[in-house]
């Protein structure tokens, strides 16, 4: 008895693999078009954040934080009034002086840049809450890290210059270096845009990274001076 068997002749095979080649491709395109969005989003948070102050100081004559209670009472209605920052640290609360004061990451309102927010939404000039104690009040970016403000005396990043600095925590490498040739010169340790370590709190700045020591898979907070 004969047995006859087959297999796939190279016309068969080419046009498989000619399928995966295309799946493959799909699927990065779609991956860079999801990274590309990210970075655009990352992008977004640093340009709107000056929107948000020059709006407020157009509307109020003041800084979105820096204000004693009675001036906000006057600005929003007492159902939702804002809450002026608590001076329990003079060195972080000095309201009306022209300075958002308090770190980047601040977590409660003995501090202005933590009130920043509060204030700027109450405004309507951004979105989130405007209650200081919902589990969602601090602002997150693209990729789940905190953004926050904060003056250049109190940069978690040495020599950084500017009036306000904002700052976006957990953006990985790849994405921090695509930031700084999109808002600035390309180089993550000069200009307006610099890199550092994830994290890195406002109690001890830290000289910012080159960009050849910037790793694509690993988190890093980004600033930006303006």
């Amino acid at each position: 008895m004969q047995r006859n068997q087959s297999g796939f002749t190279l016309i068969e095979i080419a046009i498989v693999l000619v399928i995966i080649g295309l799946l493959l491709g799909g699927v990065l395109k779609g991956q860079e078009l999801i990274n590309s969005a990210k970075v655009k989003n990352l992008a977004n948070d640093f340009k709107n954040v000056p929107v948000f102050i020059y709006g407020y100081q157009d509307k109020y004559k003041a800084l979105p934080g820096d204000q004693p209670q009675a001036s906000l009472d006057s600005q929003f209605p007492p159902a939702n009034t804002g809450t002026a920052c608590t001076p329990a640290l003079a060195s972080h609360c000095i309201t009306n002086n022209g300075v958002i004061d308090g770190g980047w990451d601040a977590t409660g309102v003995a501090d202005e840049s933590f009130v920043f927010w509060q204030h700027v939404r109450l405004a309507g000039f951004g979105p989130g809450a405007t209650s200081t104690a919902a589990p969602d009040y601090l602002p997150k970016n693209a990729v789940n890290g905190l953004i926050g403000v904060t003056n250049a005396a109190q940069s978690p990043i040495t020599g950084m210059k500017g009036t306000y600095i904002v700052c976006s925590n957990a953006i990985p490498g790849k994405f921090a270096k695509q930031l700084d040739t999109t808002l600035d010169d390309g180089s993550t340790a000069t200009g307006s845009v610099m890199v550092v370590p994830a994290g890195t709190p406002t109690s001890t700045p830290v000289p910012p990274l080159a960009t050849s020591l910037i790793v694509d898979d690993t988190t890093y907070l980004v600033c930006m001076g303006y």
